[in-house]
């Protein structure tokens, strides 16, 4: 693995409260991190389960994680993962969730009160939004998002939130993430949403178009780079505007707007 840890291999944060869990994985650990990124995978409604050693909704996030990686090179953002201690949120133990607090609590440990985003797929989604209250949380963007009408959304209040949704998703209804994100609205996050036409659940149909959306609007929300218009727009809009939150995905990506200089992030020290 390339990249600035000293090893340059994989290694887990800190050993958490949470039954000795280690939640937090990191897969870049610049030497002196100024923002940070941590990605989550999908699950399943109920399962207590420990994931395997193949995990496909994993495997899955690796190309995201490798394009946040390339779009984020040298500009000093630390980019990690979320290991679950189960395949499923649980009902009300909401596992997926705990187990990102736990990460998120590793990583301002680590790294002190850096700007973090968070980017999750289906369960990971649906983690991420809930988690979104961290002090270190900035920003959110989900992925064909899990998100039931009866969670909060108070959380959300101050964050960005791109959420993202395949119109072909049979597992989690897209009619759902854009009510939940008018929701995030009225509860005072800036939201805007995309409606990637062709695409189910599994990310599979225009998959390069989801890695260079999701790479290219986490550099804008973590200010490596302007943000698309659409969205710049659609984050002013006023919290009762309906507008704005189905958006469609360009299937060709559009030219990159040119990257900030890494110093643009500077840290603390």
């Amino acid at each position: 693995m390339s990249g600035n840890n000293a090893s340059g291999t994989v290694r887990t944060g800190r050993e958490s409260s949470t039954g000795g869990h280690r939640a937090l994985v990191w897969r870049e650990l610049p030497e002196r991190p100024a923002a940070a990124v941590l990605v989550l995978h999908g699950g399943e409604e109920h399962s207590l389960t420990r994931p395997g050693p193949i995990n496909l909704p994993a495997l899955r996030m690796t190309g995201f994680v490798r394009a946040l990686r390339r779009e984020t090179a040298g500009a000093g953002v630390a980019i990690g993962t979320v290991r679950y201690r189960h395949r499923g949120w649980n009902g009300e133990r909401a596992d997926a969730a705990r187990d990102t607090g736990a990460a998120l609590g590793d990583l301002a440990e680590e790294l002190g009160h850096v700007p973090t985003l968070l980017v999750g797929h289906s369960m990971g989604g649906r983690a991420a939004l809930r988690s979104a209250g961290h002090p270190n949380v900035t920003g959110v963007i989900a992925l064909a998002p899990w998100c039931p009408p009866e969670d909060p959304c108070e959380q959300l209040a101050g964050r960005s939130v791109l959420m993202l949704h395949g119109d072909r998703d049979k597992v989690t209804p897209p009619a759902d993430t854009v009510r939940f994100a008018g929701r995030g609205r009225e509860a005072g996050a800036r939201v805007c949403g995309y409606t990637v036409t062709g695409s189910g659940h599994a990310l599979l149909q225009r998959i390069g178009d989801w890695h260079r959306a999701t790479a290219r609007l986490g550099a804008g929300l973590l200010g490596l780079r302007e943000l698309p218009a659409e969205v710049a727009a659609a984050l002013a809009l006023p919290a009762d505007s309906p507008d704005a939150l189905t958006l469609p995905l360009p299937v060709h990506p559009r030219a990159a707007a040119p990257r900030r200089p890494a110093q643009a992030l500077p840290t603390d020290a």
